[in-house]
Parts: C-alpha cells; structure tokens; sequence
C-alpha cells in the first residue's frame, strides 16, 4: 500500500522577507543565471548575476530579470544603468565561468567595474554598445521595453536583439540547431552558495492527441 506523502504549507503573506526568499528560492530550481552587463553614464562597465531570471517568449523574444535594490532602498548599478530603452546584455555561464560570476556578485562601489578590477575580457557588442563577456559561451543582446515595480521587486523585460553563440555549439546554423549540452551552463540551486550543471539531461517526446488517443485505443485493445 502506497503511503501518501505529508505536506506543510507556508502562508508567505504572513512571513518576513527573508524566509520568503529562502522558501521560493528552494523550490524554483535549477534557475538560469543572467550575467548581466550594463554601462553607466560615463561609460564604465558594471557586470552582475542574478538567478531570478528567464526567457519568457519568442515574439519577440523576451527575456525578464529582477535586479534589485540595496538594503537602503537605492538601486543597484545594473538598474540604475538601464533606464527606459536603453541596451544591456545577458551573459550565460559555464562551468568554467562559475568562479568568475560568483565574484562579481560582491559590492563593489560604483566607480570600480568588475571586468577591469577582476579581469574579465569583454567583447564589443554587434546590435548594442554594451559588451559582452568574451568567454560566455552565449549571449543575448537585449534593449529594455518595460520595467515593472512591485513593491520592492523590480521586473526589466528586454527585447532580445541578436545572440552571440560560440560556434562549436552551432551544429546548422541554417536550421538554427544548437549542441547545448556543449555550452555547459550552469544554474542556481537554492540560496547562496548553490549551483547546479546542466549535463544530466533526458528527453521526453511531446505527444499528439491522435498519437494519445491510439496509445488509449491499443492499450484497451490489449486488456480485451
């Protein structure tokens, strides 16, 4: 006999903010790391990640990130340097960029860019002027088209404009089909400190209604 399995709830309209985030951040997982590049107004790079990040359409295509804001209340760099319309790029990551990434989450002050101060080699953008990082093994040229507030949480949605992706992951570029697994991106699992691959990977094909409906008709056939 099956056990049914027991459940706890968490009401988190009545949690602080913190157990919030431990709670979502747990269960929303593997999450896909934006490495985020922006330029300020004296055109000084600022590089960050952020996990609560995806792709969230196609046309156009459009990737959603929240950068946040300082225990204060003031913005971080990464927001304040992308006002409406302006242009950011999304950096995936590897494996091997994982120690990178992780050490331009620390709080540098403004005036201090993290490729300069860390050592990370950008490339020129193509369709932006900001750059990307040049061993990311892909990135997605973005232009903000609408940022949501609420509360304290900060929505940008971005057009992707063009996408960078290294070569040896391009099997027919014509056909636009990609080796992913060869990037070897990595994502967030949990809070701080969590990460994940992507290398154990499995497939399940999708499922018409008519290939549903004869799998139905050819099992009860076998029961008769």
């Amino acid at each position: 006999m099956t056990t049914e399995p027991a459940f706890t709830h968490f009401d988190l309209t009545t949690l602080p903010q913190g157990a919030r985030y431990k709670l979502v951040t747990g269960i929303v997982v593997p999450r896909p790391i934006a490495w985020v590049s922006t330029l300020d107004s004296a055109g000084h790079v600022n590089l960050a990640p952020f996990s609560f990040f995806n792709v969230m359409g196609s046309d156009p295509p459009i990737v959603a990130f929240a950068p946040g804001d300082h225990a204060e209340g003031r913005p971080k760099d990464t927001a304040r340097n992308i006002p409406p319309g302006a242009d950011f790029t999304v950096n995936l990551v590897s494996r091997e960029l994982a120690d990178a990434m992780n050490a331009t989450a620390t709080d540098f002050p403004a005036h201090l860019g993290e490729p300069g101060v860390l050592g990370i080699a950008l490339e020129a953008g193509v369709r932006v002027s900001t750059p990307r990082v040049a061993l990311s093994p892909a990135a997605l040229e973005c232009r903000e088209v609408q940022t949501i507030v609420i509360g304290r949480t900060r929505i940008l949605l971005g057009e992707v404009l063009g996408v960078t992706i290294r070569t040896e992951a391009v099997l027919d570029a014509g056909k636009q089909y990609l080796d992913t697994a060869s990037l070897d991106l990595i994502g967030r699992m949990g809070g701080r400190g969590g990460y994940a691959t992507t290398r154990d990977a499995f497939t399940i094909d999708r499922v018409s209604y008519e290939q549903w409906r004869a799998a139905q008709e050819q099992a009860r056939s076998a029961q008769d």
